[in-house]
């Protein structure tokens, strides 16, 4: 199956060296193994991890310039993952992303991208001056959230803007839900086009055949993968893949350089080339362990009053190709309560987090770190909750609609490094907006810089805040006040969605 010896971490492995060796450090970070460091925090730690916390030098490689132990490190991850070639990013999937936009398009291209994108991709879009086209996600109005981009949409979306220079997919969103790659990569190609792929929440895909197709195995030119999300990497360590010549990788070795740091965690590169390693060499059995026990909680959670975790009858749905059933959406709109308010009481009353809250459901994340104690303190705690608040003769209120896609004046790096002035949101309808406005997470934009505000937009703003959720984007932390363009007269981009 493998090309190389996937048992083998040779970053990792350098930094055994270093400490074996007992090398006495005049480099930096000053805390020096910590003998520097406050007991305060090394106590806690341990010096263990502190006695791998180098700089650059050759026995552990360069990450902008590899050559040993980083390289090879990369060459097992792009073998594990069936790529051309692997990079590790220090700087999370959002560098990633970022690098992958950086990558494929340049200042007035054209890239097209779902309306449910991570605010990564709009920094993306930002730094390299391209032009969004947005593309509509399929919406589950029954609990409320986005779903997949259909090939179909994908089609005529490219007849419209032939002239896009690429095209970007999520696989699978947030809530677990994957896309038809295969189908999309193919109406992508015909245009001679790269298609890039946000896989942030797919780094365990294609080590089991319970779970979706990984991207880059279907035809994906590039994707970004949170290694730390699911499987056991460092958080803020994630790894790019690049497959074919649609995608020059020198190129993106450039672009990372550029975006990430010149003293990178060898911590978290160190937890890369471990988790690539578990990953690869025993994903299935723990990959089955994970799947099982979210199975067995998603049809514990299905008998309470009250509560819904939706399964494969997604996949009845426009929109929603495959499913990775270790994403628990458990919607609570039946208890007449919101997704934040159960998200809080989970976490106050019975010290269970959540990954995230919206108007209507949480979301639980499975991963092999579960186990059957764990799930049943969760499906226990859903159930005193559901005899607290559930009420079979109250109706749940509707689903709100998500506001249309706002007409965009500007590219979003023009009008964020265009002069602006604060206005207060009710007052801001018409208005041009300077930043974006999203609910974080999971961080998918409302309104993007650059994009008309309309009236919709701020009531379901409103909504949000009153709801509990965690809005962001503006410099006004409570969200009352945004930003807008001084002067409206600029020009109008040539979009077509």
């Amino acid at each position: 199956m493998y090309k190389l010896d996937q048992t083998q971490t040779p970053l990792f492995d350098a930094l055994m060296e270093y400490v074996n060796r007992k090398t006495i450090p005049f480099h930096v970070p000053g805390h020096k193994k910590g003998e520097g460091m406050d007991n305060k925090f090394k106590d806690f730690v341990g010096t263990n991890v502190l006695s791998i916390d180098v700089t650059v030098f050759k026995l552990v490689d360069s990450l902008h310039h590899p050559t040993g132990a980083i390289k090879k490190a990369e060459e097992l991850a792009a073998d594990a993952y069936g790529s051309d070639r692997a990079f590790f990013s220090v700087q999370g999937t959002t560098g990633a992303i970022q690098a992958m936009i950086l990558s494929v398009v340049s200042q007035g291209d054209k890239i097209i991208i779902p309306r449910n994108v991570h605010k990564s991709v709009t920094a993306g879009c930002i730094l390299s001056g391209a032009i969004p086209v947005y593309m509509q996600p399929e919406i589950d109005d029954t609990i409320g959230v986005a779903l997949g981009v259909t090939p179909e949409t994908v089609e005529a979306t490219l007849k419209k803007n032939p002239d896009a220079k690429a095209v970007l997919i999520i696989n699978p969103t947030y809530y677990g839900v994957a896309e038809d790659i295969k189908k999309i990569a193919k109406i992508v190609h015909s245009y001679d086009i790269p298609l890039i792929v946000d896989e942030a929440h797919g780094p365990h895909l294609g080590f089991n055949d319970r779970l979706p197709t990984p991207s880059i195995s279907v035809g994906a030119d590039m994707s970004a993968q949170s290694t730390h999300k699911i499987i056991g990497s460092l958080t803020q360590s994630s790894l790019l893949h690049v497959k074919g010549n649609r995608v020059d990788a020198d190129k993106v070795q450039q672009t990372m350089n550029l975006l990430q740091t010149t003293s990178p965690s060898y911590i978290l590169m160190a937890s890369l080339d471990v988790a690539r390693m578990q990953i690869a060499t025993k994903g299935k059995e723990l990959l089955d362990k994970a799947i099982d026990l979210a199975q067995y909680a998603r049809s514990e959670i299905n008998k309470i009053s009250g509560l819904y975790c939706f399964g494969e009858e997604v996949l009845s749905k426009k929109g929603a190709y495959a499913l990775d059933p270790t994403k628990m959406t458990i919607c609570c709109r039946d208890l007449g309560i919101t997704g934040y308010e159960l998200d809080q009481t989970l976490a106050d009353k019975y010290h269970i987090q959540v990954e995230l809250s919206d108007l209507y459901n949480v979301l639980a994340v499975g991963s092999f770190g579960d186990s059957k104690e764990k799930m049943d303190a969760l499906i226990n705690a859903l159930r005193e909750i559901s005899s607290e608040h559930y009420n079979a003769s109250i109706k749940p209120s509707p689903v709100l609609e998500i506001p249309e896609i706002p007409e965009q004046v500007l590219s979003p790096r023009e009008a964020f490094n265009s002069s602006k002035v604060p206005v207060a949101l009710e007052n801001s309808i018409g208005q041009v907006s300077g930043e974006i406005l999203l609910a974080y997470p999971p961080g998918i934009p409302v309104l993007c810089p650059g994009e008309r505000i309309t009236s919709e937009i701020v009531n379901y703003v409103e909504e949000m805040k009153n709801a509990g959720l965690y809005v962001q984007g503006t410099d006004d932390p409570d969200v009352n006040y945004i930003k807008v363009l001084r002067n409206t007269d600029a020009l109008s981009l040539n979009i077509t969605a």
